[in-house]
């Protein structure tokens, strides 16, 4: 076939492999790395899915709300494209039992899950020269997305001797006049942590120091089995703007569903004064939506669901947690910094000289994967991450 008389214009200029950095690309790699011949159960530490686990499953009131927004047959049409308003009441009335102020409907954009969350932030803040400043370690997907987004993205290291605190020294040495936002995930992924209070605090303060915003990713909010309480970052908002994201997902055990939100909590205003409100609202106008039939169901998913079903699942992430920390303790070349306090994922450190002809830790993972049919995640940093979920 003749290639024409000129160069083809679609033509990738340069190509933007973000595979080996992602949640999804990495555990792809693991999958397809085990030995097919091997007839031992895959053990999936490394899945991040706890629908799949037997001792999961979501509220029936959730079940209920989603089968009665179905038959209604009254959220067949195209939503809004920052949610349907009684959705995002619902989500405001939420997130408010939590804030000493009171967010409005205007505050809450419903999303595709945490992802388009994390996009649509993104997206709005990246500008030619600009930067983020992300937690090591961290989700992987930002610093995918401000790949794609040809945003500048720099690390802060949380410190495991603290508890995986932020290195707010780190921040400010990092951030410069270019900087537009610092990202913090609490209760932690990878690292199980919760922040307290005080750590929060100390966070906002030196945000407004530096003239960022604080991005909250708190998917994991609520999940918490330590000494620490969950605190909102939103409780900060009046110190410095937050864009928290969130979603029904890893509470309610049901990331298939993808209802997540992107909310500011901004009591001064600077976000609405600056553009950045708008500029949500025009990027969701050419984004799509979550199913309205879900949007529907989340007033009655999260007014109804009782105490008793999270007291639960919080049992079971403990009982987890401190049978996977018990048991690393006992291996000789892996060793936990500090024992999880939330979220579903522990970091484990590997201690490479005590492991003959492992290069890093994606070559452990691999190996591990091939020989024994276990998977983990690499931390990146001579570290392994593992979902708990399956001890």
């Amino acid at each position: 076939m003749e290639k024409g008389s000129r160069n083809w214009g679609f033509q990738v200029k340069k190509s933007i492999n973000t595979a080996a950095v992602t949640f999804h690309g990495v555990l792809t790699a693991l999958m397809e790395n085990l030995n097919t011949d091997d007839g031992r159960t895959v053990v999936p530490l490394g899945l991040g899915d706890p629908s799949v686990f037997p001792c999961f499953t979501t509220a029936s009131v959730a079940e209920d709300a989603v089968v009665h927004a179905l038959r209604s047959a009254t959220h067949n049409h195209y939503p809004p494209t920052v949610g349907i308003l009684p959705a995002r009441r619902a989500v405001a009335d939420y997130l408010n039992r939590d804030l000493p102020y009171k967010l409005s409907p205007d505050d809450i954009y419903l999303t595709l899950g945490c992802i388009q969350a994390i996009e649509v932030a993104i997206q709005v803040l990246a500008h030619p020269g600009a930067n983020i400043l992300l937690p090591k370690p961290g989700f992987p997907y930002y610093e995918a997305r401000a790949t794609y987004c040809h945003l500048e993205f720099r690390h802060f290291d949380l410190l495991p001797d603290k508890g995986w605190e932020v290195d707010l020294e780190a921040v400010e040495a990092l951030a410069d006049e270019n900087t537009v936002a610092m990202v913090i995930i609490n209760p932690g992924n990878p690292c199980g942590n919760v922040f307290s209070y005080q750590h929060l605090k100390k966070v906002a303060e030196t945000a407004r120091k530096l003239g960022i915003l604080v991005i909250a990713d708190e998917v994991y909010g609520h999940l918490t089995f330590g000494s620490n309480s969950y605190v909102p970052m939103g409780v900060f908002g009046s110190i410095v703007p937050v864009l928290t994201i969130g979603s029904i997902s890893k509470r309610w055990i049901v990331p298939g569903w993808r209802m997540g939100w992107l909310v500011t909590t901004d009591p001064n205003g600077i976000l609405r004064d600056l553009g950045i409100v708008e500029s949500f609202k025009s990027y969701l106008n050419i984004s799509s939506a979550p199913p309205t039939f879900i949007q529907g169901a989340i007033p009655g998913i999260l007014e109804n669901t009782k105490d008793d079903f999270f007291s639960k699942i919080n049992g079971i992430l403990r009982e987890a947690a401190d049978m996977c920390y018990d048991r690393i303790g006992s291996i000789p070349c892996v060793s936990c910094p500090r024992k999880p306090e939330g979220s579903m994922f522990l970091m484990a450190q590997l201690n490479l000289s005590s492991l003959e002809g492992i290069i890093d830790d994606m070559d452990f993972c691999l190996k591990l994967a091939r020989e024994e049919s276990v998977i983990v995640l690499p931390g990146r940093t001579e570290c392994i991450v593992l979902f708990f979920m399956d001890f």
